[in-house]
């Protein structure tokens, strides 16, 4: 359960307006029927309006006197919020991924984690060693029979190493991280022939804790490069040159 889903009606309810919006169920520009989305969702009038605020606070719909609640254009959305960027890949489901943007994510990628991970190389405290060996450990106890914990693991790697960059605006990054991670890595570790992913994950570790920068940049690439590699498999290319596996 998504979680949204998980605050009851009001949260289910977010859930099904953003889905349908975000899917083009409900168009851009569209002006919302709200007596006949509250007997279709079954839901208050109230519950209905409190949902629109929280769309309206992420950018995906607005209210104006003559026109109603309307959706706004894709243009105003706020796509780098958490949500939306989960609901976009929760949405596109396993076998119907939207790969435009999966590839759009590991682009963003590829310019920020091989810098930040030069950052952390030179920053990076004990606690961010001890939490980023955790991580690792945690990787390599996974059950091949439980995905999950792999994804978790495998999320707090990487948000262990926005971290230790010690930088504020880095560390937030971890949200526009995290959602195409998550989707990603499920897809990944759900397939028997991935790539071990702990060790790209122990070079890391190891540049980082010696302090060195170079290295550390460039076993992060090396790193998004099998994440490539394994995404390129589950879609039948071997020449996949983004990194959008599960790494």
């Amino acid at each position: 359960m998504t979680p949204y889903a998980r605050r009851g009606v009001h949260g289910q309810t977010v859930e099904a307006l953003a889905r349908r919006i975000l899917g083009g169920e409900i168009p851009e520009g569209a002006t919302l029927d709200l007596v006949a989305l509250q007997s279709e969702l079954d839901v208050s009038l109230t519950a209905l309006r409190e949902s629109l605020k929280v769309l309206a606070a992420k950018g995906m719909v607005d209210a104006r006197q003559k026109r109603g609640t309307f959706v706004r254009a894709r243009a105003d959305w706020n796509l780098l919020d958490a949500d939306v960027l989960r609901w976009r890949f929760e949405g596109a489901g396993a076998e119907g991924a939207d790969r435009s943007l999966l590839h759009n994510l590991a682009e963003v990628r590829a310019i920020i984690e091989p810098a930040a991970v030069r950052l952390a190389a030179t920053r990076r405290t004990e606690d961010d060693l001890t939490a980023l060996e955790a991580a690792l450990d945690a990787m390599g106890r996974h059950d091949d029979a439980d995905p999950g914990h792999a994804v978790d693991a495998d999320l707090a790697f990487h948000r262990a190493l926005l971290a230790a960059t010690h930088n504020e605006l880095l560390e937030r990054m971890e949200m526009v991280i995290e959602s195409g991670l998550a989707h990603r890595d499920r897809l990944v570790h759900s397939s028997p022939h991935s790539e071990p992913p702990v060790p790209a994950h122990r070079a890391v570790l190891d540049a980082v804790r010696d302090g060195d920068p170079a290295a550390a940049e460039r076993a992060m690439r090396a790193l998004l490069d099998q994440a490539g590699r394994d995404l390129a498999r589950l879609d039948g290319t071997d020449d996949d040159p983004k990194g959008t596996g599960g790494q």
